[in-house]
């Protein structure tokens, strides 16, 4: 059913409340796990094209990814990938998504912060409003 589920990964608490869900079911299902962060800070997001060295909130990022994947894979026995996207998070989780044809896609929520959803908007929101395959949402911590 879900052969490949990429789960979205922001390195907060919320990521706490994410993996043991979606690792109960890649276990049931015998799924592959595609971790997925999306860097957004000004490096980041102009990294491209201003030919820029990553900064350390990007290898930060690859370090949580990393032994993320690695712990995972020890104690799951799945097969676990990591990747980095740079940019917007719902622009690049949906292109991570489209590329890796993944079957479902993972993410936390963190309940709404109001001025910040206006102004920006939500990940979730933008991402399931353009998402071609099934999302799975856990709610935030005490929601």
């Amino acid at each position: 059913m879900y052969r490949k589920i990429l789960v979205a990964l922001d390195n907060t608490e919320s990521d706490q409340q994410l993996l043991p869900r979606i690792i109960a079911l890649a276990t049931t299902l015998k799924s592959e796990l595609l971790l997925v962060h999306v860097a957004d800070g000004w490096v980041a997001r102009n990294f491209d094209q201003l030919a820029l060295a990553a900064s350390e909130e990007m290898r930060d990022d690859w370090k949580y990814l990393d032994q993320t994947a690695a712990r995972l894979r020890a104690e799951t026995g799945l097969e676990v990938s990591a990747r980095l996207a740079l940019g917007n998070p719902p622009n690049q989780i949906l292109k991570v998504a489209e590329t890796e044809q993944v079957d479902l896609i993972a993410m936390a929520s963190h309940g709404h912060r109001l001025v910040g959803d206006i102004i920006h908007g939500s990940t979730i929101d933008s991402v399931r409003h353009s998402a071609r395959v099934p999302i799975f949402v856990v709610p935030a911590a005490g929601k």
